[in-house]
């Protein structure tokens, strides 16, 4: 039996049904991309606890291992590029990229493919063994290192080689790659338990963000503009239409005053110098004798309300809503930050979350053993 309301109609629950399925939808879709993100978040903290790599993995491998080191990971179908203008590449770091980039099977431009075959990561080096002979990159050697956002792949510089090198990996090989690069250099470096503090943050704050489920919608709330098509934006058009052409027409055609016409006589003006127009009689104006003091505009009454007051905490007027009060970190500012900041020299290659320094400028060092290094020190987060 249909429902209807009390006035016999039944567009009232065809609407709460309608508006309930979408929520639901929307609802389903975003729980489910953050259980996804949950899961791999947790797995790869799992990974930073307990693994540690392998002795026997190394075993059929035609390199030996010195005494002490282990396998972590190997790929057979990686390639190395060298870099035709060398730059200084950023130093290592430990951060952990809670949103891995889609990346493209493309070569950048000036990178170019000198060699190909099997990639070995272990503790303590990675290393590509090649057709044309062995590439080797010591952690403790290592100076810098980039990870190309856009194409799989990953730059290196050492000490004891004056080109700047890498690896150019399969698309789908590249995350657990660079999270494995990752794990092994804070090995080398005895950090390790900085990845899981990382990690555990980045897990506390995607807990935050977990989608609520919506309430439900009943007959009752439904709104008469849910039987225009368009709904309220419909009719917030024909409303300001139905403001908009009156105006126009009383602009277009303004009301004459009475009286403001002159009669024109029947018959021709007489020729000859024209009348000069009408004055209007002077006005007397009695003097006072004191002048009247101005009055001050009243203070608005009690309870008026004012305009909201930005909340910024000391941080600069900007369109981001960046502010020193309290919020989420900041791992990917946007790309105007520096036009309403200042900026740290090489403030784009660094990859931490967003920080003021103590000398003012800001910083992407946040969450790095050298937060802020040359500028003061730390000396608060920048938040939005």
């Amino acid at each position: 039996m249909t429902k209807t309301d009390s006035t016999g109609s039944t567009w009232r629950y065809r609407w709460a049904h309608r508006q309930n399925e979408r929520r639901q939808r929307a609802f389903r879709a975003a729980d489910e991309a953050w259980r996804r993100r949950d899961d791999e978040l947790r797995r790869l903290r799992t990974l930073a606890v307990s693994f540690h790599g392998s002795a026997q993995a190394g075993v059929g491998l035609p390199m030996e291992l010195a005494p002490g080191e282990v396998v972590f990971w190997t790929l057979p179908a990686a390639q190395l590029v060298e870099v035709r203008h060398t730059a200084v590449l950023p130093a290592p770091e430990l951060t952990v990229d809670p949103d891995p980039p889609v990346l493209r099977p493309r070569r950048p431009e000036g990178v170019k493919v000198v060699d190909a075959g099997l990639a070995v990561l272990t503790n303590r080096r990675l290393v590509l063994l090649g057709g044309r002979g062995r590439r080797d990159w010591a952690y403790g050697r290592m100076t810098g290192l980039s990870h190309d956002p856009g194409a799989p792949v990953t730059l290196i510089q050492v000490l004891d080689r004056r080109r700047t090198s890498g690896l150019l990996l399969p698309t789908g090989a590249v995350a657990d790659f660079r999270f494995t690069l990752t794990l092994a250099f804070a090995d080398a470096i005895e950090q390790r338990a900085a990845v899981v503090a990382e990690l555990d943050e980045l897990i506390e704050e995607h807990a935050a963000e977990r989608p609520q489920r919506p309430p439900v919608l009943t007959p009752a709330q439904a709104r008469v503009s849910a039987l225009v098509p368009g709904g309220r934006r419909t009719v917030a058009v024909g409303a300001a239409l139905a403001l908009v052409v009156p105006a126009m027409l009383f602009e277009s055609n303004p009301p004459t005053r009475a009286g403001s016409e002159r009669a024109v006589a029947a018959t021709p003006a007489a020729t000859g110098t024209p009348a000069p127009p009408q004055v209007a009689p002077a006005v007397q104006v009695r003097p006072t004798t004191s002048p009247e003091p101005s009055r001050a505009r009243p203070a608005p009454p009690r309870g008026t309300p004012q305009p909201p007051v930005e909340r910024r905490c000391g941080a600069p007027a900007n369109p981001f809503g960046y502010d020193f009060c309290g919020g989420q970190r900041i791992r990917r500012p946007a790309a105007g930050v520096c036009d309403w900041f200042e900026c740290v020299p090489g403030f784009w290659s660094d990859r931490g979350w967003l920080v003021q320094c103590r000398d003012g400028s800001i910083s992407r060092t946040g969450g790095q053993r050298d937060v802020c290094a040359g500028h003061q020190g730390l000396r608060r987060t920048v938040w939005r």
